[in-house]
Parts: structure tokens; sequence; C-alpha cells
């Protein structure tokens, strides 16, 4: 069964600077964010970084969640 994934954005803290966690069912992944990257890719290199622990392997789509501080990916059939 293929699982969504999905990310989100945290702000940076006194301890920590800012990130992005992809989780699935599968797992997470939590990535420093990447200011040279703008806000859609910085999302995907999270869910890449996910898709590559699991072993992973397809093409996927993107879209934003509601609340506008992260995004889901899902697999796309036959891809």
């Amino acid at each position: 069964m293929a699982q969504a994934i999905e990310t989100k954005y945290f702000t940076a803290t006194n301890v920590r600077g800012s990130r992005i966690t992809a989780t699935a069912w599968g797992g997470s992944v939590t990535i420093s964010r990447d200011w040279e990257l703008d806000v859609v890719d910085a999302h995907r290199a999270a869910a890449d970084a996910l898709i590559a622990k699991l072993g992973w392997s397809g093409t996927y789509v993107q879209g934003s969640n509601v609340k506008g501080d992260g995004y889901y990916f899902v697999k796309v059939e036959g891809a």
C-alpha cells in the first residue's frame, strides 16, 4: 500500500535552527531548512530524504496542506 508523506515546517528556537519534518507511517526524518531553496523545493527535499531513507521509489505529486505550514506528497500509481 502506498503511503502519503506529510511535511511540516518548524521555526527556529533558541536551541535549534529552522527545520522541516517529513512523516509517513513507515517513519520520519527531519532536515535543516535549506535557505537556498524556495519553500516548495525545501519541502520536496525533506520528502526526498524520507523516500531515500525508506528505500521507496516512484514519482510523487505535491500539494499544500490547509494550514499552509506544510505539504503532502502522494505517489502516482504506475510510476
